[in-house]
């Protein structure tokens, strides 16, 4: 074919293919249209990676975790994902081509700001018993039978609208106990201990990741997926050591703060207890040891690829591609260059541009995800229309 046929047929499908719709975004953030050619690495990434993640589905029904709407014309595209994939394994050009020809690429800025937020996050392994002992006294609770999650749309007349849970009482219903009243014996007598830890800061540190391995005196592990909250607001205790103890807040790393905690139990329990937010945990004990755990989405999360995200804002299985340098734990920097699919959320990952890196399991993988809180180009996918 001669170089102006190629160019013909080239202008005919560009001509063809659906203008790209801008993602919705809050007021004061802004969507810039880019062009995947003009993307630095995007030509060098392996997408069959996140291909594979993003055929496994945008979320299970009903997933772990409410989030946005996800758009119908996304759920289409993981159905082609996963026809493309019945018919064999794809080469990177033909996993690349998949993304290429059914997204338009936004380069998203938040308010008053030129690049998003990154934070890292990771599944913690302790040591824990299957019953209470003086060696394992601080219990991890099953979701409470009352406990209500507010979903979009939800109106609780006489409630504070930061609430995002409540307890179904009698009367109607009512704010859940914040950490301190659960801490001192409002879950008492209801039997939903399910598993007991070494101290409260295992447990918070537990609940700040959302998930969790417990190894037994035997050796065997149970795996621990989130089941809700208390719906308090949650209040990062980083910040507050931060401020009070006058430490920069690129120093205050998860390592630090939890030598700090670990040190003083009486100076633990107290800042602790200042995150009012307190999260409730369920056995997954058919989750495959290899399998990473579970995200909001429902579905496992893989590590360098999943990412949470502001669940009012983005739809899981939203991909995005991400460019940054985060620590590579070892006292270096690592270039992060590579497409991302929204699989999570959290509590404290609010806004258009503000994520959370998931980096793995275990001890390495936690050092390294509390050294990350570096800015990052944050160019999210979204689905043209008609595809």
């Amino acid at each position: 074919m001669s170089r102006i046929a190629l160019l013909a047929a080239s202008l005919l499908i560009t001509a063809m293919t659906p203008a790209p719709a801008a993602p919705p975004l809050p007021p004061g953030a802004r969507a810039e249209a880019v062009s995947f050619s003009s993307i630095p690495g995007w030509q060098d990434d392996d997408q069959r990676m996140a291909l594979a993640i993003f055929a496994a589905g945008c979320a299970t029904e009903p997933p772990l975790r409410q989030g946005a709407p996800i758009p119908a014309t996304l759920m289409r595209i993981c159905r082609d994902a996963r026809e493309l994939l019945a018919k064999g394994q794809p080469d990177r050009a033909t996993a690349r081509r998949f993304f290429e020809e059914r997204f338009g690429f936004w380069l998203i800025r938040p308010e008053n700001a030129e690049r998003g937020f990154m934070t890292g996050y990771f599944e913690p392994e302790f040591e824990g018993s299957l019953t209470s002992s003086a060696a394992y006294p601080t219990p991890l609770y099953d979701r409470p039978a009352d406990l209500v999650t507010r979903q979009q749309g939800d109106v609780w007349p006489g409630l504070d609208p930061a609430l995002s849970s409540a307890r179904r009482t009698a009367q109607g219903l009512a704010p859940f106990p914040d950490r301190t009243a659960i801490e001192t014996g409002a879950l008492d007598g209801q039997g939903l201990e399910i598993v007991w830890l070494r101290d409260p800061v295992d447990r918070f540190v537990l609940q700040v990741q959302g998930s969790g391995r417990v190894r037994l005196p035997d050796g065997k592990v149970v795996r621990l997926i989130y089941s809700g909250r208390n719906g308090h607001p949650y209040t990062s205790l980083g910040r507050v050591l931060s401020e009070r103890e006058n430490i920069p807040p690129a120093q205050m790393t998860m390592d630090r703060l939890i030598a700090r905690l670990k040190a003083d139990p009486d100076f633990a329990r107290d800042l602790i207890r200042l995150n009012k937010s307190f999260v409730f945990f369920t056995r997954k004990d058919d989750l495959p040891a290899e399998s990473g755990p579970i995200g909001g989405a429902g579905l496992p999360l893989t590590p360098l690829r999943s990412i949470a995200v502001d669940r009012a804002l983005w739809p899981y299985g939203m991909p995005a591609w991400i460019n940054t340098e985060i620590p590579d734990g070892k006292g270096g920097m690592e270039r992060l260059v590579r497409l991302m699919i929204a699989q999570d959320t959290g509590s404290a990952i609010l806004g258009p541009a503000r994520i959370d890196l998931f980096l793995g399991s275990g001890a390495a993988a936690g050092h390294r995800a509390g050294l990350v809180r570096h800015p990052f180009d944050f160019t999210v996918l979204w689905p043209r229309e008609g595809r």
